[in-house]
């Protein structure tokens, strides 16, 4: 959460670990392998949904090229929050 905020500077958001959901697919390592991230930030304003997930991929780089194996991201403006 650290990378992502000092990134994105979100007024929301929420990290979720959905590892035990994948226990005994591909990739699943320790329970610390799938993650969602539901973040909200005026950075995303005027964006594409492929831009705000280039975004949130670039604050984690080191984390996807590790022990992250799939990321979820729904990346919203305070606006499309409500």
């Amino acid at each position: 959460m650290e990378k992502l905020s000092a990134a994105l500077s979100p007024k929301v958001i929420d990290v979720i670990n959905q590892s035990e959901m994948h226990k005994g697919h591909s990739g699943y390592s320790d329970g610390e392998s799938h993650f969602a991230v539901k973040i909200v930030s005026d950075i995303f304003e005027g964006k594409s949904r492929l831009a705000r997930q280039r975004l949130v991929m670039d604050a984690l780089k080191a984390e996807l090229a590790g022990p992250l194996h799939a990321l979820s991201i729904d990346a919203k403006t305070p606006a499309e929050a409500g």
